[in-house]
């Protein structure tokens, strides 16, 4: 997609909207505030002394919330991830008033122009951030990596750590990370590969604040050093995962595959965007192919995210295995206690049953809520991300009506929706006869970044 700049300020309007018709929260009650600092303040006293293990942390440079920090050494032919997560629940205790504001959110809302955070900024961006300014406290898993890739729980405890470096993925360097860290990254693309797993992280459509104040709408691929850190999220998740499955208890994330007809509007979408897509290669080979440098492929890599059934979450039932299609293996989220509730909660758990303990009470208590309220919150959140690129692309071809544009119909069945050739845009259509694949050129009626609406009629 071609950049965009925003000197009319219509963005920043649009956003402000956007804020107000989503409730996104503008700070944090005061009662919550003062609650936070006063935790802020609370003294480790059940952690172990790891400062002496060298971590470092691995982020966008701007973040200051940094839930995971690492270190990796070898054991035999194994490699060892000393993985450490902000360990949030020393400061956060059930019911008090962090806690409940926190399950009125769910998780961190990110916007443009700013985010709405789970937690106070006392707690998310100072004493529970694992930032390099000092000792923190956190769990510590270690995660054992063999050649083939296979992951496996060695153990967990509460420790103080602390962070080397607060590296950044645009300027890390080879040299500034542990020895392995590339060597652990491939194994897990191995295991991927062995277990047929179908994940493929598309590059990142956004609406991007500049320095000067204005806006830019982009896609921006993954930097290699963010496909080799989400590696080891991976193998963490699994493993205390895989923990929790063999302890029955847990909570998990779980997706289907996309079915019959969304498949058929892909291959319609590749089409559109020039794409060659073999008849006999499945949705599960054919993504593994694309390129996310590659615009038209970029854009396929997000319509197929957007195809996908979703992934949700489920606590622990006897007799099933939780299954997570994408991942092609049974799947937590832990690594990221400071911008999603559930989090906190999976930590905990595998904290007590990787030390012979059974889970708490309150945390099998949650497992059973944690559900709706995530998926209200992941619903809210998706919301508003197709609601800012929405307006990015009305600004975008705002000034453009009455040009024609090449475009294919991608799905008939719920209304005519096509697919621009020449850029990630994806709008319905008011047209009648007309099948999925046909090609057809549209003229742009109306582009209202008010409305956050655009409007093609057939030309």
């Amino acid at each position: 997609m071609k950049s965009l700049t925003d000197p009319s300020q219509a963005l920043s309007t649009g956003l402000a909207k956007i804020r107000t018709g989503f409730h996104v929260p503008d700070g944090f009650p005061a009662v919550v505030m003062a609650a936070a600092e006063a935790a802020a303040k609370r003294v480790p006293s059940q952690h172990s002394d790891r400062t002496a293990i060298p971590f470092v942390t691995l982020d966008p440079a701007s973040s200051t919330d940094l839930d995971q920090a690492f270190s990796i050494e070898a054991s035999g032919g194994d490699l060892l991830l000393h993985y450490a997560i902000a360990d949030v629940a020393w400061f956060v205790e059930d019911g008090d008033a962090i806690d409940l504001e926190a399950w009125t959110r769910g998780e961190t809302l990110y916007l443009p122009d700013g985010k709405a955070g789970l937690y106070p900024p006392a707690l998310a961006e100072g004493a529970a951030s694992l930032l390099p300014d000092g000792p923190r406290p956190a769990v510590v898993f270690t995660v054992r990596v063999a050649e083939d890739g296979l992951v496996k729980l060695d153990g967990a405890e509460r420790a103080i750590i602390q962070s080397r470096a607060k590296l950044a993925y645009d300027s890390v360097q080879a040299s500034d990370l542990p020895a392995g860290f590339a060597e652990m990254a491939q194994r897990m693309a191995m295991n991927e590969k062995r277990r047929g797993a179908s994940r493929v992280d598309p590059p990142e459509q956004e609406v991007e604040r500049l320095a000067d104040g204005t806006f830019r709408l982009s896609f921006r691929p993954l930097l290699q050093s963010e496909q080799d850190n989400a590696a080891l999220s991976l193998a963490a998740n699994m493993a205390i995962a895989d923990a929790m499955l063999a302890h029955h208890t847990g909570l998990f994330r779980v997706m289907s595959e996309p079915d019959a007809s969304k498949v058929q509007r892909l291959r319609n979408a590749a089409l559109a965007l020039g794409l060659s897509w073999p008849p006999s290669t499945s949705l599960h080979d054919y993504q593994r192919t694309l390129d996310p440098a590659d615009p038209q492929q970029a854009a396929l890599m997000l319509e197929i995210r957007h195809a996908s059934p979703g992934a949700s979450y489920q606590p622990y039932q006897e007799g099933v295995v939780p299954w997570h299609e994408a991942m092609a293996a049974t799947y937590a989220h832990a690594t990221a206690p400071l911008r999603r509730l559930a989090d906190r909660y999976v930590v905990r758990c595998a904290l007590a049953i990787a030390n012979g303990q059974p889970a708490p009470q309150a945390v099998t208590d949650a497992f059973t809520r944690l559900p709706k309220v995530m998926g209200r919150a992941g619903a809210r959140a998706s919301q508003i991300n197709h609601a800012a690129i929405d307006l990015a692309e009305a600004v975008m071809l705002r000034g453009r009506e009455g040009e024609t544009f090449k475009a294919v119909v991608t799905d008939v069945n719920h209304g005519v929706r096509v697919q621009l050739a020449d850029m990630p845009v994806v709008a319905n259509l008011n047209a009648a006869g007309l099948g999925q694949g046909d090609g057809l050129t549209l003229r742009l009626v109306l582009a209202d970044p008010d409305q956050r609406r655009i409007v093609f009629e057939p030309a």
